[in-house]
This record gives structure tokens, C-alpha cells and sequence, in this order.
């Protein structure tokens, strides 16, 4: 049977131990801590590996540093310019930079994302509202983001937060919004294709009553110089013909007659009623007087 001293000296040593477990707490190289004393902060702990605390009267709160993500569950509702209004979904990459300020400014992580939930709708809500929503859709998205971020940052600065970045996943419009936008671009795309048509049209008359005009200037030039060569042509054939003349008016003649004949018995069945001695058949008659003297 234990005697009294040695279950003494048993629960001495139990008690010790309790108080040394309770005494001594570890920092994750992921975290800071915050000792209390009594409620109020004693010490900021930003070293990482194993740390005492009175028992009893301290205990310790840990604050993860890694960086966080506030993923708003549902997409907001905003209005761009001009009051269009567009479903945003963003999220926002934040850390504790400090965890005093975080701790005696929000307390807990969810009071500090309901904050910071807050600020960034406010802020998405001013930035798209200075914007046209072609722009907030394709052309100033990446600045839009970087102002978010930077405005963001100095309103949680109270908080001892720091904001990493903040994205824009996605932007859209609402079914009803998007159906009047579809209707209303629909009717715009109808309206440019009509006047390009149109457009088109009238070049196509003017290209044709161009190149009417100039069909006509074109045959009308070309008549001219035909009807010029034609005259040049015509004089430099009578200049021809009244020099055969002039050289040899007998064989002109022959030739006229050669000419007429050719044109009035072209065929076996034409038939022509003349005098014999007609003036027409001289050289007919000359042909015939010469074989008869052969």
C-alpha cells in the first residue's frame, strides 16, 4: 500500500506536468500568434518553434499568414455606365500582415471578409460605374482589376490586411438585360449591313454608268478613226486609180470593163439584153475581131 508522502509526491508530479503542457505551445512556420493575458494582448509571437506562456493566466490565439482567398458565392449586380447592369464574379487574394491590428480591428477571419466583401462590392460598383460596357467587357477589364486591387488595398489597411490581388472571373449580362442587348445589336447589325448595301448599290450604278460612258466614248472614238482611215484610204485608192488613169487611159478603161462584166454575168443564169453594137460590149467585140483575124 502507498504511503501518504510517495501519493503526494504522485499528484505533485502529475500537477507539475499538467502545468508544463500548459506552459509551453508551438508556432507553425505557416502562422503568428498573439499571447492574451487576461484578455489583453500580451505579446505578438512572429517566430516560429516552440514558445512558454504563464498557465492559466495567458493563452494563445494563432493567425494563419499564408495568403487567402474570399470567393464571393454568388455574382454581383452592378450598373455600367449609361445604367446597364451586369452580373461580376471576382475573387480576392488577401493575407493577415498584421495580426494585432487584425485581431483588435475585426476579431475573426469571417468579420474580416465580411468587411472586405463590402469594400470590394463598393468599389466594383464605382469602377464599372464611370465605364461604357464594351469597355468593362474587353478593353479596360485588366486596368479595372488593377485599380480594384490598389483602392481595395487602402481601405483594408485599417484591418492589418493586405490585399494580394483581386480577379474578375466573370462579367455578364442578366437573361432579361441580355435579350433587349441581342434585340437592340440585332437591329444595329441589320441597319449597317442595309446601308452597306445600299452603299454597294450605288457604286454599282455609278461603276456601270462609268463604264457605259465609256463603252460609248470608246465605239465613238474608234468609229472616228475608222471613218478616218476609211477617208484616207478611199483618196489614197482614187489617188492610185488616177494615176493608173493618167498613165494608161486605154487600160483603165479595159479594166473599168473587166470589172463591169464580173459584176453583171456573175452567174450562168443571168441573162442581159443589149444591142450588139452597144458600147457596153466594145472590148468584147475587139477580143472577138482578133481571133477572127488569127
Amino acid at each position: 500500500m502507498m504511503r501518504p508522502s510517495t501519493s503526494a509526491l504522485v499528484i505533485v508530479l502529475i500537477v507539475a506536468v499538467l502545468l508544463l503542457g500548459t506552459s509551453l505551445y508551438t508556432v507553425d512556420q505557416r502562422q503568428r500568434a498573439i499571447v492574451f493575458q487576461l484578455g489583453e494582448v500580451k505579446e505578438l509571437v512572429n517566430e516560429p518553434g516552440l514558445h512558454v506562456k504563464w498557465p492559466l493566466i495567458q493563452n494563445v490565439r494563432y493567425f494563419d499568414t499564408r495568403i487567402l482567398t474570399m470567393d464571393t458565392p454568388e455574382a454581383e449586380r452592378v450598373t455600367t455606365e449609361g445604367n446597364v447592369p451586369v452580373l461580376v464574379d471576382s475573387f480576392v487574394k488577401y493575407r493577415i500582415r498584421d495580426p494585432r491590428q487584425f485581431y483588435l480591428s475585426a476579431g475573426t477571419e469571417s468579420v474580416a471578409q465580411d468587411r472586405l466583401n463590402a469594400i470590394v462590392r463598393s468599389e466594383l460598383s464605382a469602377e464599372f460605374g464611370r465605364r461604357k460596357l464594351e469597355a468593362v467587357i474587353s478593353t479596360e477589364r485588366d486596368q479595372i482589376m488593377e485599380r480594384l486591387r490598389d483602392r481595395v488595398n487602402k481601405s483594408v489597411d485599417q484591418f492589418g490586411l493586405e490585399i494580394v490581388d483581386v480577379r474578375i472571373k466573370r462579367i455578364e449580362l442578366p437573361q432579361d438585360v441580355s435579350e433587349r442587348t441581342y434585340a437592340r445589336m440585332q437591329s444595329e447589325r441589320s441597319r449597317v449591313a442595309n446601308e452597306i448595301r445600299s452603299r454597294g448599290a450605288a457604286d454599282g450604278e455609278k461603276i456601270r454608268a462609268d463604264a457605259d460612258r465609256q463603252r460609248q466614248v470608246i465605239v465613238a472614238e474608234a468609229y472616228s478613226e475608222a471613218q478616218r482611215l476609211k477617208g484616207e484610204g478611199d483618196a489614197k485608192a482614187a489617188s492610185i486609180y488616177n494615176k493608173a488613169f493618167t498613165a494608161d487611159p486605154e487600160f483603165y478603161a479595159f479594166y473599168r470593163s473587166l470589172d463591169a462584166y464580173r459584176a453583171v454575168l456573175h452567174s450562168r443564169n443571168d441573162v442581159l439584153v443589149l444591142e450588139p453594137t452597144s458600147e457596153f460590149f466594145k472590148y468584147l467585140r475587139s477580143a472577138g475581131s482578133a481571133r477572127g483575124s488569127k
